[in-house]
């Protein structure tokens, strides 16, 4: 064959290659693109509560189905702080959200640090969409509190640590425990987290459906 030539033996066709043949092969995954650091970031608060969604069909007939971190909350199984309950009460407004999956967290009483909370509050993670001034939510849904949006800076994470620190929460104005921040970063689509307190404690010491 013209210009074959294997590069273990030098045969200079296949019928004269004496190499094993070639192995099966899985499919290949090519190693991704490394998006530029210092580009926009979102910094919201981490609020201490469960974290819970909210998958809304686009068949309009079709029940909306709550979730939590890591399992659907179906009817007869076991609810997570009565968040699949809240869905069904609720499910009429938050059919307002559209079709897709909407994650947030639930927080307030008897969950994680309470915020003073004699109720159960539903913050919707999704700034971009939900924040204050955008897309109309429905009315039992708050949005994470957004710290900062712009540029990555260097002095952001302390900078926004420290005003939560000295001044509280901004999800509960007047709580002064707040849990940490949050960083999404635009260009890698990617969350972290910075909690106050014990940010260095493994993940498997935190609860099996909190963020």
């Amino acid at each position: 064959m013209a210009g074959y030539l294997c590069r273990l033996c030098s045969a200079e066709s296949p019928e004269a290659c004496t190499c094993p043949p070639i192995p099966a092969t899985p499919p290949f995954v090519p190693f991704p693109k490394i998006p530029r650091h210092n580009r926009g970031i979102v910094i919201t608060e981490k609020i201490d509560g469960t974290n819970a969604g909210i998958y809304v069909s686009s068949d309009p007939m079709a029940p909306l189905i709550a979730a939590s971190r890591n399992r659907w909350l179906l009817p007869g199984q076991a609810d997570n702080f009565d968040f699949g309950m809240w869905v069904a009460t609720y499910s009429d407004l938050l059919r307002g959200l559209g079709p897709g999956m909407h994650w947030g967290e639930w927080y307030g009483r008897g969950i994680g640090r309470n915020y003073g909370l004699q109720e159960r509050r539903f913050a919707l993670f999704n700034t971009t969409r939900w924040a204050d001034g955008r897309a109309v939510r429905p009315a039992c849904c708050g949005v994470v509190p957004t710290l900062y949006a712009g540029d990555f800076a260097k002095w952001t994470q302390e900078e926004t640590l420290r005003d939560l620190r000295e001044n509280g929460s901004k999800a509960v104005p007047g709580f002064m425990k707040p849990e940490g921040i949050v960083f999404y970063h635009i260009a890698a689509k990617m969350f972290t987290k910075v909690t106050l307190e014990k940010d260095d404690a493994p993940k498997s010491l935190e609860t099996q459906d909190a963020v």
